[in-house]
């Protein structure tokens, strides 16, 4: 049996986050935080700063092409969003060198991005004020299982097939087969980097929202988008997930089941070009039945 912070500490000795996200961070915490010192932080770096023009023209911020320097677009988007965007577009860097044998990497990645597009669509039907910061939670809620299936693998791979042919979920499972379960691994690696405590809190709480404080609604975003995430995986109708999502979700977004299709629809016509901003290397198309 393992616990989630023997797991994390495992992958944290793979892994590092890059020096200009350290900065971009240091540069947050500060009281002197600078606009200014980020942009040339994030200048400093080409790929970076194309990828974060790139994104601060799409849609989901509206500019369509009005912004073309990173001073403006740092301006615009303020410390914190650049801050949770760096972190989200090191993710791919980050875990390069990770390639657990029984995880189909380019699925997952597909399926981040995926969730990471639901959480902003319900985000945004609940008239959150920051929904862009869903997007990073749902890019980062499936992180756990990244760490379990490296290091654990025999065991997450059983916990995954034993909750697929029984039909238990698969949190449950993993807690009793690994001895914890992937979103209280994703939350210690929240901790771990020292990213604001909400990311910890809602991706901590994902499997029950109501236990995540004040960033319940955040959790109940990961629970509902990673449903929706699911349903993809296996052909499920939008009438089917919504049957499967508890009510506490729904009373804590103030939403109903019939958002679920136009959701889906939102999210899926935008995964193609957000999975090419964020993982750049990984193929559009990731074949359902990979």
């Amino acid at each position: 049996m393992h616990s989630a912070q023997e797991l994390v500490s495992q992958i944290e000795a793979l892994t590092s986050l890059p020096t200009v996200y350290e900065r971009v961070r240091e540069q947050l915490e500060s009281p002197d935080g600078s606009v200014f010192e980020v942009a040339r932080l994030v200048s400093a770096d080409p790929a970076l700063t194309a990828r974060l023009l790139r994104l601060v023209n799409s849609a989901m911020y509206g500019y369509r092409g009005e912004i073309d320097n990173v001073v403006r677009a740092v301006q615009i988007l303020g410390l914190q969003q650049v801050h949770d965007l760096v972190l989200a577009m090191s993710l791919h860097a980050v875990f390069a060198g990770i390639r657990p044998a029984q995880l189909d990497m380019n699925r997952f990645w597909r399926e981040s991005v995926l969730c990471a597009l639901a959480s902003h669509a319900i985000a945004q039907r609940t008239g959150a004020v920051a929904a862009e910061r869903s997007f990073v939670m749902g890019l980062l809620a499936d992180i756990g299982h990244l760490v379990l299936f490296q290091t654990a693998p025999e065991l997450a791979a059983e916990a995954r097939t034993i909750a697929g042919q029984g039909g238990e979920p698969l949190h449950l499972v993993e807690r009793r087969i690994v001895g914890c379960d992937f979103a209280e691994v994703g939350a210690t690696l929240m901790d771990q980097w020292r990213v604001p405590r909400a990311f910890a809190e809602a991706i901590g709480a994902q499997t029950l929202p109501r236990l995540g404080g004040e960033h319940a609604a955040d959790a109940a975003a990961l629970n509902l988008a990673s449903h929706i995430v699911a349903a993809d995986r296996i052909g499920e109708s939008s009438e089917q997930v919504g049957a499967r999502i508890d009510q506490t979700v729904w009373d804590l977004l103030e939403l109903d089941a019939e958002c679920i299709a136009a959701v889906r629809e939102e999210a899926e016509l935008n995964l193609a070009a957000y999975l090419s901003l964020f993982f750049p290397s990984t193929p559009r198309r990731v074949a359902r039945d990979l």
